[in-house]
């Protein structure tokens, strides 16, 4: 029997790798003879490079940046792939959230000068592609801090140079492009259809999540609203309600009018890169699952993407979460055959969460018992 273990990080908990380790070692202490295929995946957000990297052949590359505030330095970096000639930048590693205190919370402030060093640093390995993960970040700054760090200038009514972070955003009057453009072609991997400003636009969905108060969220909305009216009238460039361009405060529309960038499916790319088709062509099941399954999972995300290859492959697909939050009618709707929850009903999320290896062992033995053997 062949299954293949593609599973998401459990957030705060396990990474993608260990989750599918854990999940790979009950089977085989239960069915030796199973051959069980690994392929940690991600959503594009924080792990993401690090989970490509145990699929695929690849190295790590790290570098020193400025981090989500000017004043920090974080040790970030991207990975490499030689083979293909691609570099992923995932912004988490340099502009996350997980990387400031409650305390530092503070999308007026924090800035994706990181990201754009990042970006730089990449480029000096002569990068065929670029693919650019864009999850998790502490900014609403439209992408101006990264778009700095690769040599854009915003100028402000005096001609003075403003810093990228989300205070400076209403004060830029002019937008003066680099000596040398990025040409490398980046590919932004994003799975949200939020556009740029609005209802649904960065400021006002993820600002509060980023510590935004209301009346930050209500500047902010304004400062990419003209940030977007500026990229439109001066590079002749429209990103205001661009799909997706709302992605991680903005950085996502900054990619599309300063870094030749396009936008796609990030779980899809994270899945062909990974090859995980090939192995199903062969496969007699596989296992999916993230921290929470829930209505979000059915759009954009991991298991959405797991689920489309393998109604394709037409094998078996379970998922194993954290969390089980959607009607056994619903999740069977797009091929999901059975989901098993790690925590229990009665269980206290705090401690579920302290007892997640362990959940997740019993979780997997309960797979292996109600449908391997």
């Amino acid at each position: 029997m062949k299954i293949v273990i593609a599973m998401d990080s459990f957030k705060g908990t396990l990474s993608a790798f260990e989750v599918c380790d854990i999940i790979a070692s009950v089977i085989r202490e239960h069915l030796p003879a199973a051959d069980c295929v690994l392929k940690p995946v991600a959503d594009g957000g924080e792990g993401t490079a690090q989970a490509m990297l145990k699929s695929i052949p690849g190295k790590w590359i790290p570098k020193k940046v400025t981090g989500p505030l000017f004043d920090m330095k974080v040790n970030a970096g991207f990975a490499w792939f030689e083979d293909s000639r691609t570099a992923l930048v995932e912004m988490a590693s340099a502009a996350g959230l997980q990387l400031l205190t409650k305390a530092q919370y503070n999308p007026m402030k924090t800035t994706t000068y990181g990201v754009g060093e990042l970006i730089r640093a990449a480029g000096k390995y002569k990068p065929e592609k670029i693919l650019f993960a864009v999850g998790g970040s502490a900014t609403v700054d439209g992408g101006t801090g990264a778009a700095e760090a690769i040599g854009w200038q915003f100028v402000d009514k005096d001609g003075k140079q403003i810093r990228g972070s989300g205070a400076g955003l209403k004060n830029i009057v002019k937008i003066i492009p680099p000596s040398k453009k990025l040409e490398i072609p980046v590919e932004v991997l994003c799975d949200v259809q939020n556009p740029l400003c609005g209802e649904f636009g960065a400021a006002r969905i993820y600002g509060p999540q980023k510590g935004a108060t209301p009346e930050m969220v209500e500047e902010l909305e304004s400062g990419l609203l003209h940030l977007g009216q500026l990229i439109r009238e001066q590079l002749k460039c429209d990103v205001v309600d661009v799909p997706g361009a709302g992605a991680a405060g903005g950085l996502a529309a900054a990619a599309l009018a300063f870094m030749n960038g396009k936008l796609v499916s990030g779980i899809d790319t994270i899945i062909n890169c990974s090859n995980i088709e090939t192995e199903l062509k062969d496969a007699d099941w596989i296992v999916t699952g993230e921290g929470c399954f829930d209505r979000q999972s059915l759009f954009g995300k991991v298991v959405s993407g797991i689920a489309k290859i393998a109604r394709t492959a037409k094998i078996h697909m379970a998922v194993i979460a954290g969390q089980v939050r959607l009607p056994k009618h619903e999740y069977q709707k797009i091929g999901v055959a059975t989901a098993l929850s790690c925590k229990p009903d009665d269980m206290d999320i705090d401690e579920a969460l302290s007892k997640s290896r362990m959940l997740l062992q019993l979780a997997a033995k309960k797979f292996v018992q109600e449908n391997l053997v």
